[in-house]
């Protein structure tokens, strides 16, 4: 039941970013699956607002970034924060303000989830996994477009910069991979698949479309985008019929002359909400005789029916209905869970990259001193050759420098690489302070422990390493 068992899934632990602060990734959320959709009703970001509350959110106390995904399905607030009850009680209270809402009338909807559960919702989110229609690209898209408005308007750094970028690349790298998306897992789409299946291409076919409510609009579109360029809208209310044919560059018509579309068509896709038939065996029969019995695609994907089933035993017809259509939609349905398997795989990697990259933001001000120091020596080597060597050219001087920069860079590598690898080890602070007193770099190391509430249940030896799980 909705609004029971929506747990907090809580990771201790976070990472240290360049300004030597301790934080953590979080997402507060509700969807499809922790609350009804009167409840995500009331928490749905406009267009218009969702900049502006981007932004509120990330002046919310200890709230460094912040990236709002808001669909019909699902609203997210994404968050770094230094300090995770501080960060989740503003988040919270953030919702609460902005709908002028009590707290406790809906935090028992929310997902709340930290560290490498926040990364791995939103890997499955972008790429799909945790959507109705498992797989589905549209969510890309919506997830794109927040993260690009969020960046564009100063919300994000350096974490969520790096992070919603992999998170995009990852989705797209996943559908191109496997064949998640190829399998229709909606009766409409499916319908349109069956049309292609029997017939290699609609890009000739007179497409007859019955319905114009959401069904029919989405199969109308599904046809558009199949290829179909000649399709024809019917419903009881022309103006509907308009409204969506107009779209895909279609004709429209009123349902009453559904009989001299039969005429002409080579697919018909019906899905009214209509409670008795509106395609009679008459009708078929009488344009099957006058077609002298072309083939006819019929598709019901109404129920109560819209066509006749008699009509099967018509020549030249084919009629399936949504029981047909049903049992291509779970065969997809399954083979769709196989190829999420491996897109989770590929999540598992993406996570460990990440993290892996995460630990060493906290060494970054090392590495800019460990360099800035080695350039200095460089500046100062090739001040005294020029004061020895004033014959040289300036072009001498430039392959000199060049080169002295490029002997810096060679010795360089070994020790950035040890310093970020360094930073993953169990005894991580230990190498790292060795390290600083090693080069005499003027750097602060921070503690293994972060000075935060959340500190108190850690353990008091914890490495760097327990601190990224």
């Amino acid at each position: 039941m909705y609004g029971r068992d929506v747990k907090e899934e809580t990771t201790v632990g976070g990472f240290w970013d360049e300004g030597k602060r301790y934080m953590h990734i979080v997402v507060v959320g509700l969807n499809n699956k922790t609350a009804p959709v009167a409840i995500r009703e009331q928490f749905s970001f406009g267009e218009q607002e969702i900049v502006d509350a981007m932004i509120a959110l990330r002046e919310e106390k200890s709230i460094f970034e912040s990236v709002i995904l808001s669909t019909c399905n699902r609203t997210e607030l994404y968050v770094v924060t230094d300090q995770l009850h501080t960060g989740r009680y503003y988040t919270k209270r953030f919702l609460a303000n902005w709908f002028d809402l009590e707290m406790d009338q809906f935090t028992p909807y929310l997902s709340i989830r930290e560290g490498e559960e926040a990364i791995r919702h939103l890997f499955r989110v972008t790429s799909g996994l945790d959507s109705m229609i498992i797989g589905e690209t549209q969510i890309l898209g919506q997830v794109k477009s927040s993260f690009f408005r969020a960046q564009e308007n100063g919300t994000t750094g350096t974490v969520f910069n790096k992070l919603f970028k992999e998170a995009v690349t990852l989705a797209k790298r996943a559908h191109t991979d496997t064949q998640i998306g190829e399998m229709s897992v909606s009766v409409s789409s499916a319908a349109v698949a069956l049309a292609q299946e029997m017939y290699s291409s609609l890009d000739d076919k007179q497409v007859v479309v019955v319905g114009a409510g959401e069904t029919g609009e989405l199969t109308t579109l599904n046809l558009f985008e199949a290829g179909a360029k000649q399709i024809a809208v019917f419903n009881r209310t022309e103006s509907k019929a308009k409204a969506v044919a107009d779209k895909f560059k279609g004709r429209a018509h009123s349902i009453r002359e559904i009989a001299c579309g039969l005429l002409d068509a080579d697919i018909l896709i019906s899905s009214t909400g209509a409670k008795e038939a509106v395609i009679a065996y008459d009708d078929v029969a009488a344009a099957q005789l006058l077609r002298r019995e072309r083939p006819l695609l019929l598709i019901d994907i109404a129920v109560p029916r819209d066509i006749d089933p008699a009509v099967r035993a018509l020549p030249g017809v084919h009629l399936f209905d949504v029981d047909d259509l049903n049992g291509i939609v779970n065969k997809n349905l399954a083979a769709r869970l196989i190829e999420a398997e491996k897109i989770e795989i590929k999540i598992d990697e993406a996570i460990q990259e990440f993290q892996t990259w995460l630990v060493t933001l906290g060494v970054v001000p090392i590495m800019n001193e460990l360099r800035a120091r080695a350039l200095h020596i460089q500046e100062e080597t090739m001040e005294s050759l020029e004061r020895k060597l004033d014959h040289l050219s300036d072009r001498d001087k430039k392959v000199i420098g060049k080169h002295m920069k490029s002997i810096i860079n060679q010795m360089l590598r070994e020790p950035i690489d040890y310093i970020k690898d360094a930073a993953a080890q169990p005894d991580a602070n230990t190498r790292i302070n060795q390290f600083v007193e090693t080069f005499g770099l003027n750097v602060d190391v921070p503690d293994a422990e972060p000075e935060t509430e959340e500190a108190e249940a850690m353990s008091a030896k914890a490495p760097l390493r327990a601190l990224m799980r």
